[in-house]
């Protein structure tokens, strides 16, 4: 029998990604795997049934959830559908199964063998099957476009009959793929540039993009080219340095964030309450609580005159090339695997062995 690979249809509110695309389909069916899809599962991005028809996908019938051997998605299946999977199936996507104990026991109770892909190792190899670093960029790229929109202000500098406008100031706080992806498209919006981050490290990053790297005296460089926490004395220095540098900043960006933890608090209330009447701020980490004091996920509000956005999902606002990426970094991770029409674990690889879930007792 054929390795059966289902593409799951996404059912969480607002979501419009899918986890294979035609493209990513036929390389699979290539691979020896029969490939099927919930009727649908693309239409949000862009990709038709029509066109997995083409690829050699096949839509699902009664009994592909009992049948798949590898399930494909986005974000994670409700706890009703993990438990009609096949026991021992392989579940790839962004799982995060400690974030919500229904759907951990579900997966455990079935014997799932879960991929959460947001746990693979960032190392050279992994860049290609990166889903955190392909979805930031969309959602770095959406966050100073929301900005753009909200802002009452050009970002560009134009001279004209009316007298010259200056550029806005854009701070984009963090410098991740996220960051800078935000850094790169203010700067194509003609705004004048500034990122902030407390890894030194990020600065020739910044100015390779056109931005300038604005220099709190803080520096919290950590492993794996994430940002350690701050102590409360360094907290302390950057955000009296930072209130006094936002005084005179248009719009920010906020994207730090902390990998298994809530987003640094790196805006206060004060400070906001301290910018100028018509600033913006986007905060794209309100998904794990903002950077930004002031911020309420999935609610944009005005603070004393100051706008506060928190989207949730800005990934999903640019479904067609963010599901583009997305599948070809699961295709990519499931290759590590499907071979000639076959499944075969290689536990030696790290790749498949520090992202699966839970890890197998010692």
């Amino acid at each position: 029998m054929a390795v059966e690979v289902l593409v799951l249809k996404e059912t969480a509110a607002g979501e419009r990604r899918v986890a294979a695309t035609p493209e990513t389909v036929k390389k699979m069916v290539a691979a020896g795997a029969q490939v099927r899809f919930d009727p649908g599962a693309g239409r949000s991005a862009g990709f038709l049934d029509e066109a997995y028809a083409g690829a050699g996908a096949r839509p699902v019938d009664g009994d592909t959830l009992a049948n798949a051997d590898v399930v494909l998605c986005v974000q994670p299946p409700a706890p009703d559908t993990l438990a009609r999977l096949k026991t021992g199936a392989a579940l790839i996507g962004m799982l995060h199964p400690q974030a919500d104990a229904a759907r951990a026991e579900a997966i455990q109770a079935r014997g799932l063998l879960a991929f959460p892909l947001e746990r693979l190792p960032r190392t050279t190899r992994a860049q290609a099957m990166d889903v955190l670093s392909s979805q930031a960029g969309m959602a770095g790229y959406k966050a100073v476009l929301i900005a753009a929109q909200l802002a009452p202000r050009f970002f560009p500098m134009l001279t004209t009959a009316a007298g010259t406008i200056r550029p806005s100031k854009v701070l984009i706080v963090g410098a991740g793929v996220a960051g800078l992806q935000g850094v790169a498209t203010a700067k194509r919006l003609g705004a004048q540039v500034e990122g902030f981050d407390v890894r030194p490290e990020t600065r020739e990053q910044i100015e390779s993009l056109g931005g300038r790297f604005l220099d709190l005296g803080v520096s919290a460089a950590g492993e794996g080219g994430y940002a350690r926490q701050l102590t409360d004395d360094e907290r302390r220095e950057q955000q009296r340095r930072l209130a006094e540098h936002l005084k005179g900043v248009d719009v920010i960006v906020c994207t730090a964030a902390v990998p298994g933890r809530p987003a640094p608090k790196i805006i206060t209330t004060a400070m906001v309450e301290g910018m100028k009447p018509g600033s913006v701020i986007v905060d794209l980490a309100a998904e794990t609580g903002g950077n930004c004091e002031a911020t309420r996920p999935g609610e944009t509000i005005e603070h004393q005159g100051v706008t506060v956005a928190g989207p949730l999902n800005l990934a999903s606002m640019g479904a067609v090339h963010a599901s583009e990426m997305y599948a070809r970094n699961v295709l990519n991770f499931v290759s590590l695997f499907l071979k000639d029409g076959a499944i075969s674990f290689d536990w030696q690889d790290e790749l498949l062995a520090k992202t699966r879930w839970p890890e197998p007792a010692a």
